[in-house]
């Protein structure tokens, strides 16, 4: 369920306009499923992009696409001017994917020593340790952690090699609301000293604190783009028909929503913000 997004001031002036990562003409097909269709899309130097969608929209595609992970279908990828799977590419970036895995069996800072070795200038262990959150179980091993605390080393693996640009795909599923908060303030630190960031989240909240802009995509393809007030604007006293498994209470308490009412069975829900969206929840 996806709520309204709420209006915070930027983090730093945006008068950003050097490209660092975009996709031009993009579509990307698996057999007969079309992930990604005709996307034009970029990230700029020093911002924060937020891509927001429901499952199977084709957030974590661009992002694959992105890392050189995955190849398109047709039109053209391009990081740092050139192919992301060109080794110095992959050198400036920094990855954490949705689902992530590590053997469980080494400590944590064996594994952060490990992918730091994997780049010429990465940050020391110390650094990259504090940055997580993960200085007091840096001994532990992996398989022995919970599923937050996962999330913070596996983001401790993203940011270690000191990359220019991040790729964050869902990183704040597990963690509870001060680890989650906490690892906003470094994502916002990461970003004031130049970094640019793309967030795959499906918390409202999480991308309206942290972007600087905003990209909605459905079915493969980009709907609304633009800063948390531009897309409120767009899209603002919208009624839209929601099924959810929430119950009733719990959709009352999501961020944006004015009035829900149970019809036949199935929620009907006074969301103000992302039209499209829930036709396919």
């Amino acid at each position: 369920m996806l709520a309204a997004l709420q209006q915070v001031p930027p983090l730093k002036p945006r008068s950003l306009e050097v490209e660092v990562a975009g996709l031009r003409g993009v579509t990307k097909t698996y057999g007969d499923i079309k992930a990604l269709n005709n996307v034009d899309f970029s990230v700029r130097a020093g911002e924060l992009v937020a891509l927001l969608g429901p499952n199977g929209a084709g957030k974590t595609t661009a992002v694959k696409l992105l890392l050189g992970v995955a190849a398109p279908t047709a039109g053209t990828v391009n990081v740092f001017g050139g192919n992301p799977v060109n080794p110095g590419v992959r050198m400036r970036t920094g990855a954490m994917l949705q689902v992530g895995k590590v053997p469980e069996t080494l400590r944590v800072r064996e594994h952060v020593s490990l992918f730091s070795s994997y780049y010429l200038k990465p940050l020391p262990l110390t650094e990259t340790l504090s940055i997580a959150g993960i200085d007091s179980i840096k001994d532990r091993k992996f398989g022995e952690l919970s599923g937050g605390q996962k999330q913070r080393v596996l983001f401790a693996l993203a940011v270690c090699g000191d990359p220019d640009i991040l790729f964050l795909d869902e990183p704040t599923v597990g963690m509870d609301v001060e680890a989650r908060r906490a690892l906003w303030q470094q994502i916002r630190n990461l970003v004031a000293r130049g970094k640019s960031v793309l967030l795959t989240t499906h918390y409202l909240q999480e991308a309206d604190s942290l972007a600087d802009r905003v990209v909605v995509i459905n079915q493969g393809s980009i709907i609304a783009e633009g800063t948390s007030a531009e897309i409120k604007a767009q899209t603002a006293g919208r009624r839209i028909r929601c099924v959810s498994r929430l119950e009733l209470s719990s959709v009352r308490q999501l961020p944006g929503v004015l009035e829900v009412r149970q019809d036949r069975g199935q929620w009907k829900s006074m969301l103000p913000k992302l039209r499209r969206w829930f036709a396919n929840c």
